[in-house]
């Protein structure tokens, strides 16, 4: 502190004076520093701070014009889901009138098969009923024949044959005549 005071005695003489009080000091101090540079760098510091400025606005002018855009683009898929959901609605319809119809179509194919069948199958049981009611006519037939053949042979005697053979002839020659 002697320095200080050697020095503020010198500058008492001279007009100049040295403020002893040390934070006193620094607050002037820092005061005209501040003073100093807010006026130097205030042009420097404004001309930088007002081109940051325009860049932020620009920037903020473009987001908003990609953020319309986006909007635009957001409302026109909305409009074509839309459309697209009306489009499904409707081949979902068409194909469930398509799936009944087909559906229809096959109980009724299948209904006409199995008329058919009954009928062909009906038709199959009365040719088989005639076939085999023709088999057992002439199986009757043949046991007939058989029968009276058997009969005929056991009952025929000769004055019985000769008989038969006369009358033939008597037939015949009254037929033919000469």
């Amino acid at each position: 502190m002697e320095v200080f005071g050697v020095i503020s005695q010198e500058e008492l003489y001279n007009g100049i004076s040295i403020n002893t009080n040390f934070l006193e000091a620094n607050v002037l101090n820092i005061t005209l520093l501040l003073s100093g540079l807010i006026y130097v760098l205030k042009k420097f510091l404004g001309s930088i701070l007002s081109v940051r400025q325009n860049k932020v606005l620009l920037a903020i002018c473009e987001s908003e014009e990609r953020l319309e855009q986006a909007n635009m683009r957001l409302n026109e898929a909305e409009k074509q889901l839309a459309q697209t959901q009306i489009i499904i609605n409707q081949i979902i319809e068409e194909a469930e009138l398509t799936a009944q119809r087909v559906r229809h179509s096959i109980l009724e194919q299948g209904k006409s098969d199995i008329d058919k069948l009954t009928v062909s199958s009906k038709a199959n049981i009365k040719f088989a009923e005639t076939q085999v009611s023709l088999q057992i006519q002439q199986q009757v037939t043949a046991l007939a024949i058989k029968k009276v053949t058997v009969q005929l042979q056991n009952q025929m005697t000769p004055s019985i044959q000769s008989k038969i053979i006369d009358q033939n002839i008597v037939q015949l020659q009254g037929k033919v005549k000469l």
